[in-house]
C-alpha cells in the first residue's frame, strides 16, 4: 500500500509500524551524543549552585517556548519565580504567582523530575488539567484531564479563515484513542533495547501528537512526553537545554514536517534527522547559555570585595542575564525603582569601582555597559 491509498499515517494497514534507516541516522546521532556528553561533562567540573543555575535557565526556556509555539505568551519572570520555587534556587525577589504558569510548569517538571515512572493514562490527564486550570481555551469550554469524544465532530489541525480554512491534518476517530493510547503508553514503558533512546524520543514525540488524543494541548503535552524519554536518555531527571526552545527557533519547519510527515509512510527517517537536528542545535545553544553562567559566575567573583547596595545587584544581575538594548541612566532609575539622581550615583560609584563603563556606541543619551574588569578583582 502506497500514501495515495490513504490520507494519514493512522489509516495505515501496518500502523504503527514505525521505520527508519538507522544508517542514516548514525552520524547525526553520534554527534547529539557527543555534544551532550561534552555538556554534562562540563557541568560535573562546576559547582552544585551554578548546575541549578543552568537547570533553571533551561527549564525557564522550555516552559515559555513550549506554550510560545502554541501562540501563548507567558511571563517571564513568574515562570522563572514559579521553577525557582519548586527547585529550591534562590534567586531572590519572587513574582507573584500565576495560575495559567503554574500548570506549564508543573507539566515539565513532572515530566523531567519524574521521568523514571511510569507514564499513564492519569499522569497525562494530571498534565491537560494543569494546562487548562479554568476549563477554558481562550473563550472555548473545553473538557480537561480526559480524552477527546469529537461530540462536535472530528479532530482537526486547520489554518485560515472561517469558510476558507485549510485542513493540515485530522486526527484519529475518538473511538479509537483507547485501544490507541494502551499501545502508545505501554510502547513508553516498555524497554527497547533495539532503538536508540534518543530516536525513542522522537518516535515519542511524533506517535502522540498523531494521536491529538486531547481538545486541545496536544502539541505541549507531546513535546513534555519527548522531553520525558530525553530524560531518560540522559539517565538524569535535570535539564540542562531545551528542545522546545530550539523547535520554536524554527515554529514554521517544525509544522511543515509534521504534516509531511502525517501524510507520508511509516518511514519517518525525515522527521528523526530533523528531529535530531534541532536536539544537536539545542545541546549547542545549552553550551553557549552554560558560558554565559560560567561568565556570571565569574563577574560576582572578581566583584565580590566591593561594597554594592541591593539596588546595583538588582540592575547588575538583570545586565548580566541579557539586557536588550542601551542602559541609560532612566533606565537604570526604572529598574531598580529609584530617582533619576540616586541612580546617576549608583552609576558613578559603578564606574569609580571599575564595574560599569561608558559605551563608546553614539546615540542622543549617555549609555553604559559591563567593563571586563573591575577595580576590586
Amino acid at each position: 500500500m502506497n500514501s495515495g491509498d490513504y490520507l494519514y499515517i493512522w489509516q495505515t494497514p501496518d500502523w504503527p509500524d514505525w521505520r527508519y534507516d538507522l544508517a542514516a541516522l548514525a552520524e547525526p546521532l553520534s554527534r547529539v551524543s557527543r555534544a551532550q556528553g561534552l555538556l554534562l561533562g562540563r557541568l560535573a567540573d562546576v559547582g552544585l549552585g551554578l548546575r541549578d543555575e543552568a537547570s533553571l535557565a533551561a527549564l525557564t526556556d522550555d516552559v515559555l517556548k513550549t506554550s510560545e509555539i502554541e501562540g501563548e505568551h507567558l511571563n517571564a519572570a513568574s515562570v522563572r519565580s514559579s521553577l525557582a520555587r519548586r527547585l529550591g534556587v534562590d534567586i531572590g525577589a519572587l513574582a507573584p504567582a500565576d495560575r495559567h504558569v503554574e500548570g506549564v510548569v508543573e507539566m515539565v517538571l513532572d515530566a523531567t523530575a519524574r521521568c523514571a515512572e511510569p507514564l499513564t493514562s492519569e499522569r497525562l490527564f494530571g498534565w491537560h488539567a494543569a494546562l487548562f486550570p479554568s476549563g477554558y481555551s481562550g473563550v472555548s469550554r473545553i473538557v480537561t484531564g480526559a480524552w477527546r469524544d469529537d461530540a462536535h465532530g472530528p479532530m482537526q489541525v486547520v489554518s485560515g479563515p472561517v469558510g476558507r480554512q485549510k485542513v493540515h491534518y485530522e486526527a484519529p476517530p475518538a473511538a479509537r484513542l483507547p485501544a490507541e493510547l494502551a499501545r502508545f503508553l505501554g510502547w513508553v514503558n516498555a524497554p527497547d533495547a533495539a532503538a536508540p533512546a534518543l530516536i525513542r524520543a522522537g518516535l515519542g514525540h511524533l506517535w502522540f501528537v498523531t494521536l491529538h488524543p486531547f481538545e486541545d494541548g496536544n502539541g505541549r503535552v507531546a513535546r513534555a512526553i519527548g522531553d520525558l524519554l530525553l530524560a531518560r536518555a540522559d539517565g538524569s531527571p535535570q535539564r540542562f537545554y531545551s528542545l522546545s526552545a530550539q523547535i520554536q527557533r524554527e515554529r514554521k519547519a517544525y509544522y511543515d514536517i509534521l504534516e509531511r510527515t502525517q501524510k507520508g509512510t511509516l518511514d519517518v527517517t525525515e522527521w528523526l534527522l530533523w528531529f535530531l537536528r534541532m536536539l544537536d542545535e539545542a545541546v549547542g545553544h545549552a553550551h553557549r547559555s552554560l558560558d554565559a553562567v560560567l561568565d556570571k559566575a565569574r563577574f560576582w567573583q572578581r566583584v565580590s570585595g566591593a561594597s554594592l547596595n541591593a539596588r546595583q545587584v538588582r540592575v547588575l544581575n538583570r545586565l548580566l542575564d541579557g539586557f536588550e538594548g542601551k542602559l541609560t541612566s532612566g533606565k537604570w532609575a526604572a529598574l531598580a525603582k529609584c530617582s533619576p539622581d540616586t541612580a546617576l550615583r549608583d552609576i558613578s560609584e559603578l564606574i569609580r569601582l571599575g564595574v560599569l563603563r561608558r559605551s563608546e556606541a553614539g546615540g542622543r543619551s549617555t549609555s553604559y555597559e559591563l567593563s571586563g574588569t573591575g577595580e576590586r578583582a
